[in-house]
């Protein structure tokens, strides 16, 4: 951006005041004098009367609708990682996982200290999610499903599950093992066709398109850091 909207949003002054502190050398990018009209580059030093100055930005909390093929990770190597999926300005991480061959929303933020609060197991926040398995489901399904099962060498908390159709079902986890709804489909005999998160807590994915992903709302925000006694160090920034 332009050294003078830089310096103003930096709260330092004006962008008139910018340009007379320009003018009179007052300004440097990179330990050399800045120019009216000068450009300003993320990895740029900026310097007034030798002081380093730096725009506190803000926060950004996005919701994706993430397809299948998108993997979780933001190891930038691994070929159709979320990170470059988003394709965000500012350097975002995602708030736990969502398998591979998974869809549905996973939450994305800048603020690496609301990814614990969310993700602290003894929190117990809710994940709902919908689906659909290769044979008929039955009462002992639902039941075995609702009451706990049997993987990784412990039993899951229990659960609220209900049935939509003969082979699609809801269900609402607190805890977050590794691939656990699918494991336990696995362990009563069920194969997972299709798997999709609805909602973490407060957030749904109601009304985003498959694929895209947006700004939490200010209400959801809100609702969201109240339901984890969580203030942010900086404000939410909205995607540019």
């Amino acid at each position: 951006m332009r050294i003078n909207k830089f310096l103003s949003e930096a709260g330092v002054c004006s962008r008139r005041g910018a340009d007379k502190w320009i003018t009179d050398k007052r300004v440097k990018i990179n330990d050399e004098f800045a120019t009216l009209g000068s450009q300003v580059e993320d990895s740029d030093v900026v310097k007034v009367d030798g002081e380093v100055i730096t725009i506190d930005k803000g926060y950004v909390y996005i919701v994706l609708n993430k397809p299948r093929g998108i993997t979780s990770t933001t190891e930038r190597h691994i070929k159709g990682n979320v990170v470059d999926y988003v394709n965000h300005s500012e350097r975002i991480f995602h708030i736990g996982r969502l398998d591979k061959d998974s869809e549905g929303l996973l939450l994305l933020t800048s603020d690496g200290d609301i990814v614990n609060e969310i993700l602290r197991a003894e929190n117990a926040h809710e994940k709902e999610y919908v689906v659909s398995v290769d044979k008929p489901i039955t009462k002992d399904f639902i039941k075995q499903m609702s009451s706990g099962v049997e993987i990784l060498d412990q039993t899951t908390l229990p659960a609220k599950v209900e049935q939509i159709n003969d082979r699609t079902f809801k269900i609402i986890l607190t805890q977050g093992l590794n691939r656990q709804i699918r494991r336990m489909c696995e362990a009563l005999g069920y194969n997972v066709n299709k798997l999709k998160r609805i909602r973490i807590m407060n957030i749904k994915v109601d009304g985003l398109k498959y694929g895209e992903w947006r700004d939490l709302t200010k209400e959801e925000f809100e609702t969201l850091t109240s339901m984890l006694s969580y203030t942010p160090k900086r404000d939410r920034m909205i995607s540019q």
